[in-house]
């Protein structure tokens, strides 16, 4: 068997999490969330999933891993502050009264995606 060279691998990593916010987002969509927005540009960083139920702008951070444990370590604290920033920004593009929820998919093989609401707080 050949060995892949660090660019297929970055290739086959892209391709997985393009395959898994797809995934994550036919959840989303089943449970009637409406998705605004895909890997959201800010100054303060990219969201994978921009989506909104009733008055909460809900933003999504995807992770496909091998396991989920690997999936739930895999959001650093780094990362949260990077959707913080992101978040801060497109919620004062809203109007008054809408609220700002971080939300996390974990995407294992073999597995229905575990949506977390709620997952982290500022």
């Amino acid at each position: 068997m050949a060995r892949l060279s660090k660019r297929e691998k970055g290739a086959q990593a892209y391709d997985r999490g393009l395959w898994a916010e797809r995934l994550a987002r036919w959840l989303l969509w089943v449970k009637l969330y409406r998705i605004v927005g895909e890997r959201v540009k800010t100054r303060g960083g990219e969201v994978d999933i921009l989506a909104r139920k009733g008055k909460t702008l809900i933003v999504v951070e995807v992770k496909a891993r091998q396991t989920l444990e690997g999936a739930a370590d895999a959001v650093t604290p780094k990362q949260w502050t990077r959707l913080l920033r992101a978040g801060e920004i497109l919620l004062s593009r809203e109007p008054d009264g809408t609220s700002l929820r971080f939300d996390v998919v974990h995407v294992v093989p073999g597995r229905w995606p575990r949506h977390i609401k709620d997952a982290w707080r500022p």
